[in-house]
């Protein structure tokens, strides 16, 4: 899809989102003379009804993106801290060695309203009823819920009605899982009552101000620190009191950083920072940057020594993002991220598929990995070779992600992946209508690691949006969901674009893969070291010969892997693309 520059009469922009709703919501905004940020804020909040179970109103907001005036890409960091009360020794006195996936135990402080109202307030130019009223207007009068709302709430059924009565009676009305127009009015009020909050004072900006001190310091806080110290069922198949406070909440805000960038032979990529994953994306392109000559695609579809490179590029890139990522303040991405370190690193790679967890030792530093790992290897887990995210009847879930891209006729860029908060992370608060999120599950309770729990510390993070620049200037934004698969299925993205020469929607539909031979982020942090999962559109002489190069193939489906979505302006025209796995992502402009 594509349409002609922002300087056009009749010219708005473009949006593409994992959900069609989301996707109209941010069109309707342009075209009412919003910008790009005033959508992704009105699209972000419509996605939290439209897939309630792969984002929600308590989860986190990562964004990249670039301005008319500024094509220097910066990060809306919307990831919420853990608690004070997040120690290890707390989970040490529980019997505890990984955090659980599922439960009150697992909760950060929200993040998404924050950021995404820090992000309107400084970029946007609608008020906060204006973006906010599409989100209310479909949780108060109904949604029309996609299958795999219902089926999320199939899996989870008894553990709601068991042991979390307040999710029950917003997902379960009538004792059946929600299907079709769902309502959820309470949500509606809550978000009716901030925005009452809000426009008691005057002016755009500080309204934006009053309603984010509204839930940080106002009644949101205060129902979540009264409902945090209940007990309830997690998946570690006990009761647990959560940690969350009020003052939790008040003590922190969302912030800006600088975006890391990487040049490639005009391109530059652009990811968020060491404290997420992002960086990995960033090393396999450059690992894999050396042996261009070997790469190809062939009818839009990439050659077996494609993959298998690919994959081992992969494998070392991961096994340094669980070494050395993390919000630690001493990640080494100079030395992760150079040229010479790539070179060295390139040199493992060879015909045969690696079993082994390789960190490098950037600067020459020693790695460290945590001692629990040969533990986890194969432990039965939600998600491996499938593709979309998989819950667990405990209610554990592993990489529900929504993403948003838009480019406006001003010029600006959003590349925005928010998540948690599911509906099936944790019991709902039944004043508030949602549920805290779980994303503490991705800490590690040894000590002593860059991703280690510690009070007040923020969880690596798998969300991971992208932008790239061509030449220095603001080209692609794209993402997807999918947890640890989120940049291994942007590297097919990439490859598929940048060097098999595709359009957007021809390298989203190109076929996808991923490994699994790196530990999961999720609980119970599983990995299995020679596992490929590939879409079968591969073709079978392709997996032939992975297999025959030692990966343990396994079929996702034909179109089972990945939801990405991009749109990207250039030479005066704004195209947009989205995936077709699932049949609800969408890509709409004018």
């Amino acid at each position: 899809m594509f349409t002609t520059r922002p300087e056009l009469t009749g010219t708005y922009g473009m949006v593409a989102s994992t959900h069609w709703l989301g996707s109209a919501t941010g069109m309707a905004v342009l075209e009412s003379g919003g910008n790009a940020f005033d959508a992704a804020v009105a699209a972000g909040f419509v996605l939290q009804v439209a897939e309630p179970h792969l984002c929600g109103p308590a989860g986190q907001v990562p964004a990249l993106f670039t301005t008319a005036d500024d094509p220097t890409p910066r990060l809306l960091a919307a990831q919420g801290p853990s608690a004070a009360a997040a120690t290890p020794e707390h989970f040490a006195d529980l019997g505890l060695d990984l955090i659980p996936g599922s439960g009150l135990l697992p909760s950060t402080v929200p993040g998404a309203w924050d950021g995404w109202l820090l992000l309107l307030r400084d970029h946007g130019t609608k008020s906060l009823r204006e973006v906010l009223g599409y989100a209310i207007s479909y949780a108060e009068n109904g949604v029309p819920l996609v299958d795999r709302v219902s089926a999320t709430i199939d899996l989870v059924a008894d553990l709601f009605t068991d042991h979390w009565p307040t999710s029950a009676e917003i997902w379960l009305p009538d004792g059946k899982s929600a299907k079709g127009v769902h309502r959820n009015p309470t949500l509606a009020r809550t978000w009716t009552r901030l925005l009452e909050e809000a426009e008691a004072v005057s002016g755009r900006e500080a309204q934006i101000d009053a309603a984010r001190r509204a839930w940080s310091q106002g009644f949101v806080a205060e129902y979540v620190d009264a409902f945090s110290r209940k007990a309830f069922r997690d998946d570690s198949g006990r009761d647990h009191a959560g940690l969350l406070t009020g003052d939790d909440l008040a003590s922190w805000e969302a912030t800006y950083e600088d975006a890391v960038v990487v040049d490639l032979d005009g391109w530059s990529l652009v990811k968020a920072g060491g404290w997420t994953q992002g960086p990995a994306l960033a090393q396999q392109v450059l690992l894999l940057d050396g042996l261009r000559d070997e790469l190809s695609y062939v009818d839009g579809k990439p050659t077996a020594r494609t993959v298998h490179l690919a994959v081992e590029a992969a494998k070392l890139a991961f096994a340094d993002r669980e070494a050395w990522y993390g919000d630690s303040g001493d990640v080494p991405l100079d030395d992760l991220l150079s040229r010479e370190y790539a070179a060295q690193r390139r040199e493992l790679i060879g015909d045969e598929a690696s079993g082994e967890l390789r960190p490098g030792s950037p600067g020459g530093r020693t790695p460290r990995l945590p001692k629990i790992l040969d533990s986890l290897r194969d432990v039965t887990a939600a998600v491996g070779a499938v593709g979309e995210p998989t819950v667990m009847p405990t209610g554990e879930t592993r990489g529900d992600t929504v993403h948003i891209d838009v480019a406006d006729r001003f010029g600006n860029l959003v590349s925005a992946t928010p998540s948690g908060g599911w509906l099936q992370s944790s019991p709902a608060i039944p004043e508030l209508g949602f549920c805290l999120d779980s994303r503490g599950q991705m800490f590690w309770l040894e000590q002593g690691l860059p991703n280690s729990l510690a009070p007040r510390k923020r969880p690596r993070i798998t969300l991971s949006p992208s932008m790239a620049l061509r030449d220095g200037e603001p080209r692609i934004a794209f993402g997807t969901p999918g947890g640890d698969q989120q940049d291994q299925w942007q590297l097919c993205f990439w490859l598929a674009h940048t060097l098999g020469g595709l359009n957007l929607q021809e390298s989203i539909d190109a076929p996808n893969w991923h490994t699994t031979a790196f530990p999961s982020s999720f609980y119970p942090r599983s990995w299995s070291p020679r596992e490929l999962v590939v879409e079968s559109r591969l073709g079978q002489s392709t997996m032939d010969q992975l297999t025959a190069w030692g990966h343990h193939v396994v079929d996702g489906g034909a179109w089972g892997l990945g939801r990405l979505s991009a749109v990207s302006h250039e030479n005066g025209v704004l195209r947009a693309a989205a995936n077709p796995r699932g049949m609800q992502g969408y890509a709409v402009g004018r």
